[in-house]
């Protein structure tokens, strides 16, 4: 194999990525005194990656594959800037053996495995060979073109990546086709190559990971294992370390495998080796991953080391202890996203105005207060991370301090994670790949008996009423007129929902609460708000942005719109209309479609790809297609008239 250049001390490196993990490199390229280089997409010119870097060069562009994905670019701008090493991140280029070769040959550092092991471990029949020759079962590749019922259900994977993106389970063969045109246009998006394979889709597994470090001396350390079962759309979710409740022999079987995988292909730098295992105990072998991880934190955590500074220097050509440091305590993470789980996990756009989790967590991010999510990537905002001796302490840590963080401008998954963490099955480590496909209408359904979001519209009318920043009670008589005669009435939306406040107003003292029983008024100004509910003192956080009032508690987080006086006429719109239910594009229309056309309820119409996902934009009941106003290649804003249905009779 093409060994390392010699062995030099490194000074300057280019992130060949963005976002998060880009910021967390850099973090730990700071650390150890090197200088610092980012590349930029348009949208991405004033992001937080930009501006955690000494020097950033622009990529003209706005999509993946005229940016991130452009591996000449990338390459001249770490020549441009004087970088000597590349790092890749995760994602985009980190595990293309051709962009590691292109590096080297331009005499820089690439900080990764050989090209050769990536190639060998991307090539799925090989990857397979050296898992069977570690004696770890197999799960046989099936042909989806020649796929009949016997070997349902199937899971389509995309070749060249993984995130969860171009994966499709497929249960039925009438949609074989439709999945797998689907899954190859996602990952031709995602990572510039559409070709899709299929293997047996295994209800109830676990994903279980083996993270692996090794050096060009022949030292090899296997980190662990990981669990990372709790997903959405085949991407994780929820990550921990060490995999809960695996017996010791099973554990010995994925390390020694996962050893015996790197040192097949002669293995240097970060890389997982991942398997799914069954309900029963059985381990398969997925794929192995060179690259750096996601979930990498919880690793770094439980060993108590930092794997970007271990990758750094494995570039540079020093050597590993020959054993790895003894592991300690638990580890869990939980993704952030910008997403609506209780909508089909309807990624949002726009600006993220504050982002803070409080306790003795970790947070890695690429946002910072007032930078924008846009359509062009994908939405998670932060990795939140907790580390204590035992399991339970972890978790207990972990959903207190996302249960308190203050999140304003964009729905998250926040209150899904809180509940995760906090259900008897994950509490109790009962881990699957089927987690939330169970429980996901349990876990964002209000509570019946909940209520939070009309004492929140109470907060929100109080704080609305004071006409300064942390003005007394006393003297914001004006806040409320004194018409005794008819109490004050102010209305707010809050998750679809419209609640109503109502009070007297008082010279001498807080206003007279109409229908709140059980509360009583201590303060009240535009950014705090006391209450007494049922005698126990609460404080709420307020944050006026946009037209939204954020209200903050120990009690839930929540997001209140002021109703006008009077509706919008705008607001209208023709029955039978699809709006575009975020920004995007417009990446494909059904064939034949056009005005006059006929269909049927639930037929995909328009395919509308943000966030690197695409999402099918359906009929919304059988009848006639009247206006078409999308077509392919458009970029539509969020509400977007896309086309008409009128219902048949």
């Amino acid at each position: 194999m093409t060994q390392n250049p010699p062995p030099q001390p490194l000074h300057s490196l280019l992130v060949a990525n963005r976002g998060e993990i880009a910021v967390r490199v850099f973090r730990t390229a700071r650390a150890l005194g090197l200088a610092t280089v980012a590349v930029h997409s348009d949208p991405d010119a004033d992001a937080l990656h930009v501006r955690s870097a000494d020097a950033a060069v622009r990529l003209p562009g706005a999509a993946p594959a005229d940016t991130y994905l452009r591996a000449d670019l990338l390459i001249e701008a770490a020549l441009a800037a004087g970088a000597d090493a590349v790092h890749p991140g995760y994602g985009f280029l980190s595990e293309n053996a051709d962009f590691a070769r292109a590096v080297r040959a331009a005499g820089l550092t690439w900080v990764g495995p050989p090209p050769e092991a990536m190639e060998a471990m991307a090539s799925k029949t090989r990857a397979k060979e050296l898992m069977r020759a570690a004696g770890v079962p197999l799960l046989d590749p099936v042909d989806p073109h020649a796929a009949t019922t016997a070997d349902l259900p199937l899971l389509l994977k995309a070749a060249a990546g993984g995130g969860g993106r171009g994966m499709r389970v497929v249960r039925d063969l009438d949609s074989l086709k439709e999945s797998l045109e689907a899954a190859s246009a996602e990952a031709l998006s995602a990572f510039g190559d559409g070709e899709v394979f299929a293997e047996p889709y295994v209800e109830l597994g676990r994903h279980v990971e083996v993270q692996i470090l090794a050096d060009s001396h022949g030292t090899v350390w296997a980190l662990g294992t990981r669990d990372c079962s709790l997903q959405r759309r085949h991407q994780k979710v929820i990550e921990e370390a060490p995999a809960p409740g695996l017996p010791e022999a099973l554990r010995t079987t994925l390390h020694e495998a996962a050893v015996a995988a790197a040192r097949a292909v002669s293995y240097e730098g970060a890389g997982t080796v991942e398997f799914l295992v069954t309900a029963d105990g059985r381990p398969y072998f997925l794929e192995m991953n060179t690259r750096l991880q996601v979930e990498h934190p919880v690793t770094e955590a439980v060993f108590g080391i930092d794997l970007v500074a271990l990758q750094l220097r494995i570039a540079e050509g020093a050597a590993l202890p020959l054993t790895p440091p003894r592991s300690a305590g638990h580890a869990v993470e939980a993704r952030l996203y910008a997403e609506d789980p209780a909508r089909d996990w309807r990624p949002q756009t726009g600006t993220l105005h504050t982002l803070a989790v409080p306790g003795e967590v970790r947070v890695d991010t690429g946002f910072g207060d007032g930078d924008t999510v846009s359509i062009h990537y994908d939405p998670m905002l932060a990795k939140v991370v907790a580390h204590a001796p035992t399991r339970a302490e972890a978790v207990r840590a972990l959903a207190h301090a996302l249960a308190g963080a203050r999140i304003h401008g964009l729905t998250t998954n926040r209150e899904l994670l809180v509940r995760s963490l906090r259900h008897p099955e994950f509490a109790a480590g009962r881990l699957d790949t089927g987690f939330y496909e169970r429980h996901l209408p349990a876990l964002t359904e209000a509570a019946p008996d909940d209520t939070g979001p009309a004492l929140g519209a109470l907060v929100a009318a109080l704080a609305d009423a004071a006409p300064a920043p942390d003005a007394p009670l006393a003297s914001r008589i004006g806040g409320w007129r004194n018409l005794r005669s008819q109490p004050q009435s102010r209305r707010y939306t809050a998750a679809g929902t419209e609640y109503e406040v109502r009070y007297h107003p008082s010279r001498s003292g807080p206003p007279e609460l109409v229908d709140h029983p059980g509360v009583r008024i201590l303060s009240a100004a535009r950014h705090r708000v006391t209450l007494e509910v049922n005698g126990v003192r609460r404080l709420f956080h307020v944050k006026h942005k946009s037209n939204t009032v954020y209200v903050d508690s120990p009690l839930g987080a929540h997001a209140l719109t002021p109703v006008p006086r009077f509706a919008d006429p705008q607001d209208r719109t023709e029955p039978g209309s699809l709006l575009a239910p975020m920004p995007g594009t417009v990446v494909r229309v059904a064939e034949g479609l056009a005005p006059g056309s006929s269909v049927t309820a639930g037929q995909p119409l328009l395919w509308l790809e943000a966030m690197k996902m695409e999402h099918r934009i359906l009929a919304p009941a059988s009848g006639t297609l009247t206006a078409l106003h999308a077509a392919t290649g458009q970029q539509v804003e969020f509400g977007a008239l896309l086309a008409v249905v009128q219902e048949e009779a």
